[in-house]
């Protein structure tokens, strides 16, 4: 995973890919549709919203504390995709919580190779949140593209044949109602978690 730190964005860097891009009439990936654009403009506003507005609460962010040893957090994203505006703000914000976390953005559709290996139900589904631990560049956990509770309505939605407009909009019902919630205490369970895999690996690395 390490050659893909050199290669990847930071926070910041990856909103003013997307900025730039909206400026040019453009979003990222390879579907330039005018839909894909305008969703693009609506999922900026989206991020801005919920990096204002997101506070995790008092139970997340206390599993985020407990980490203790270096991790990066890829995200594999682009801009025009909706969960990713829901996700990657959360993200954001819980990788604030402590020096240890540091986020990196990579566009999926420039780095298919990695994304392949993180498929949901053979999809190139997205975002893709792929946990690694810093010193030993060990992958400890993914999560993504949506939390459980989405990914059911998602999943329910499809099985009964609605069109893809109406589960798109039921979805990101959902994501308003959650407030973000379930999208972080999924990731600090996943983090949580992986502090005992980072312990093995260390060990394993040790001997």
């Amino acid at each position: 995973m390490r050659e893909y730190l050199v290669k990847s964005m930071t926070f910041q860097q990856y909103l003013r890919t997307i900025d730039d891009l909206l400026r040019e009439g453009r979003t990222t990936g390879n579907d330039q549709s005018v839909e894909k654009v305008g969703f693009t403009h609506l999922n900026r506003k989206r991020i801005d919203r919920i990096m204002k507005t997101f506070i995790p609460e008092a139970a997340t962010a206390k599993r985020i504390s407990e980490v203790d040893t270096a991790r990066v957090w890829y995200i594999l994203t682009e801009g025009w995709c909706g969960d990713a505006a829901q996700s990657v703000p959360v993200m954001e914000q819980l990788a604030s919580l402590t020096p240890l976390i540091e986020t990196r953005y990579l566009l999926r559709d420039e780095n298919t190779e990695l994304m392949d290996q993180y498929l949901t139900n053979g999809s190139r589904s997205i975002p893709k949140l792929i946990s690694v631990d810093k010193k030993t560049d060990a992958v400890l956990w993914s999560w993504g593209p949506r939390p459980q509770g989405a990914q059911d309505l998602f999943e329910e939605l499809k099985a009964k044949g609605r069109p893809k407009d109406e589960i798109l909009e039921a979805v990101q019902r959902w994501y308003i109602a959650d407030k973000g919630n379930s999208i972080a205490a999924e990731i600090a369970q996943h983090a949580t978690n992986g502090i005992a895999i980072a312990s093995l690996v260390s060990a394993r690395l040790s001997v």
